[in-house]
């Protein structure tokens, strides 16, 4: 179904449960929120698509409050039990799948198969995080003292903050929420203002599944600003980890308060990733994933490909590949299957594209294709390239939108080298048939990203893996792996099954 008129999207929303008009707390009821409106655009067409009230601090401290009650009743559930629940939970997903992805497209502006795999991803989530909940493992350890055993255990955390960003309104809330659910914490979901109605429908989605489990309301929602929600979530002692997503500016402030109250942060902040294209690499591969990478979600993605670093030897084809190849990008409504490139998220966005635009033009970057605004409704822009150098500070900034810097190099150390300049070090990939210079990259003195990738772009990390980056991307891990241990404190137990008393490290304390 494509959402084309007013009727097919109030048939969506309703679909979903959701209103023109919509409360902006859940607890475990719907909160009769009283703070301001806020409007969910459409960023295709600049239109409103629902109202959404949002919540006031009073409200938060509601939010608050319930969640630390859940957290006590959900802790005590066996972990594989607490699994159960969040493989329903994957079930309602499946079975809203179409409605939801398309609700990503109309709120965000993504391309539909972008939406509808957002979707999938918060489903694949769901799969891994009941796998998860009958793998909590620790250790068994030798004590040095005849008689002991030591054992390593982990244990619920409490109640997690989860902050997301607007561009995957969906899947980072399903990174944090079904791993931190099968752990035993409980969560407060602070959204994007940019994307509430998709944080709505989740929630909506799993009040049905707790409901049907007789299970504690573990999701909490609280939709608000800063000043309402987001400063006393940060600050909130009860709350021992804040995951939030965005920009490094916001990751700073995050971190920041959460560290004065020896909190936990798990931050996933800005990337500024970049693709090397060795002589030998093979060309046809490098240019579909470097386009996917760049021009995906219209650059808006945390892993979009923003520096394109490109060996002497193949730099002028590459680059003419590159134009024609943008040249072909199709540009419109991003619930229209044959499209590749919707809209920024709003006029802002736009904004924040020709102000970058304008200082790469005062520090010598020269466009060779795009650069413009596109004269319809919503939020359209050209994907543009940008013959750049190592000198231009803008280079050095994450600018969300679909600019692509080129450089030109002549070594791969001079690559590798130029590539780590950033302070931003999320995602990152190479191209080439040179084993050599393949495990060169991947290497401590190669690529200095959270995720390094061989002929594949910075783009589309399976869930399997850790997710997250190093330096200014804040170093958080979520999703695959053992990131499961950021929702749980560890516990280091000794037990004496003796009749004597050792002490370790052979100290000797008798009293006669």
């Amino acid at each position: 179904m494509t959402v084309a008129t007013e009727t097919s999207t109030t048939e969506l929303l309703s679909a979903l449960g959701l209103s023109a008009d919509n409360p902006g707390a859940f607890d475990g009821e719907w909160i009769d929120t009283q703070g301001p409106a806020l409007e969910s655009v459409n960023p295709t067409t600049g239109e409103v698509i629902a109202s959404i009230r949002t919540a006031t601090a009073t409200d938060y401290e509601r939010v608050a409050a319930a969640a630390v009650e859940a957290f006590e009743a959900w802790r005590t559930w066996p972990a594989p039990q607490r699994g159960e629940v969040v493989r329903q939970l994957g079930l309602e997903l499946r079975q809203h799948k179409e409605a939801l992805g398309q609700l990503v497209t109309l709120e965000m502006g993504k391309i539909l198969s972008e939406g509808l795999g957002e979707v999938q991803e918060m489903i694949d989530m769901v799969d891994l995080a009941v796998g998860m909940s009958r793998q909590l493992c620790g250790l068994s350890m030798h004590s040095e003292r005849p008689e002991h055993r030591m054992t390593e255990q982990w244990h619920p955390l409490g109640p997690v903050g989860i902050i997301t960003a607007f561009n995957f309104p969906v899947a980072v809330w399903a990174w944090n929420s079904t791993v931190a659910a099968i752990c035993g914490d409980s969560m407060i979901w602070k959204p994007s203002a940019k994307t509430p109605l998709c944080a709505l429908a989740v929630t909506r989605i799993a009040q049905k599944v707790l409901e049907a489990n007789d299970a504690p309301p573990i999701f909490g929602l609280a939709i608000g600003d800063r000043h309402q929600v987001g400063g006393p979530l940060v600050a909130d002692r009860r709350v021992p980890l804040i995951s939030a997503t965005g920009s490094v500016a916001m990751g700073r402030k995050v971190g920041e308060v959460v560290a004065s109250r020896l909190g936990r942060s798990l931050l996933e902040l800005g990337g500024n990733n970049g693709i090397i294209v060795m002589d030998d690499a093979d060309l046809d591969l490098a240019l579909r994933a470097v386009l996917f990478a760049a021009v995906g979600t219209a650059g808006q993605r945390c892993t979009t490909n923003r520096r394109l670093l490109l060996q002497k030897g193949i730099a002028p084809e590459m680059k003419e590949r590159l134009k024609s190849a943008y040249a072909s990008i199709s540009i419109g409504d991003p619930l229209d299957p044959k499209i590749l490139m919707g809209p920024l998220v709003d006029g802002r966005a736009v904004e924040d594209m020709k102000a970058a635009l304008k200082v790469i033009e005062e520090q010598g970057g020269k466009v060779i294709y795009g650069g413009g605004t596109i004269d319809r409704p919503g939020f359209f822009v050209e994907p543009t390239l940008v013959e750049a150098s190592g000198d231009m500070p803008v280079t050095c900034e994450e600018t969300f939108a679909p600019i692509l810097y080129l450089f030109e190099f002549d070594t791969l150390e001079e690559a590798i080298e130029l590539h780590n300049s950033v302070p931003q070090g999320l995602s990152s990939a190479i191209f080439t048939t040179n084993l050599l210079s393949a495990e060169r990259f991947l290497t401590a003195a190669g690529s200095d990203c959270g995720i390094a990738n061989v002929n594949i772009g910075t783009s589309g990390a399976e869930i399997g893996g850790a997710f997250g980056g190093e330096k200014e991307t804040g170093g958080g891990r979520e999703a695959g792996s053992d990131s499961w241990k950021a929702y749980m404190r560890r516990q280091t137990c000794t037990i004496n099954y003796g009749t004597e008393l050792p002490l370790a490290q052979g100290v000797e304390f008798d009293v006669g």
